[in-house]
């Protein structure tokens, strides 16, 4: 069964239409999403630029590399807790940057 069985029509003019159009293209989102979206009072983003995806995707990376090199370190001893928090706060912080910009 559908989680949305209730079928909703409606229509709109050609300005409404095209409007919807390029919420869509700009967004990616459906047009069903859309006015789902709306009904519910939230904004319509555009979508991210790919290449914000891909960086994301290597602070990612980045990210859990750092975490594997943090456990090693912290099992061996060979960085103290100062410097541990000193690379994970820098991380952090450039985690907020792409997300900001996402």
């Amino acid at each position: 069964m559908r989680n949305r069985p209730i079928r909703f029509e409606t229509f709109l003019s050609k300005e409404e239409a095209q409007h919807l159009e390029h919420l869509q293209t700009v967004s990616g989102l459906s047009k069903s999403a859309i006015v789902r979206q709306l009904i519910s009072g939230c904004s319509i983003k555009p979508r991210p630029a790919e290449s914000y995806r891909e960086l994301s995707r290597e602070l990612s990376a980045i990210g859990n590399n750092l975490n594997q090199i943090t456990r090693l370190a912290n099992a061996t001893g060979r960085l103290d807790d100062p410097q541990i928090q000193q690379v994970s706060a820098i991380m952090q912080q450039v985690w907020a940057v792409v997300q900001e910009k996402v």
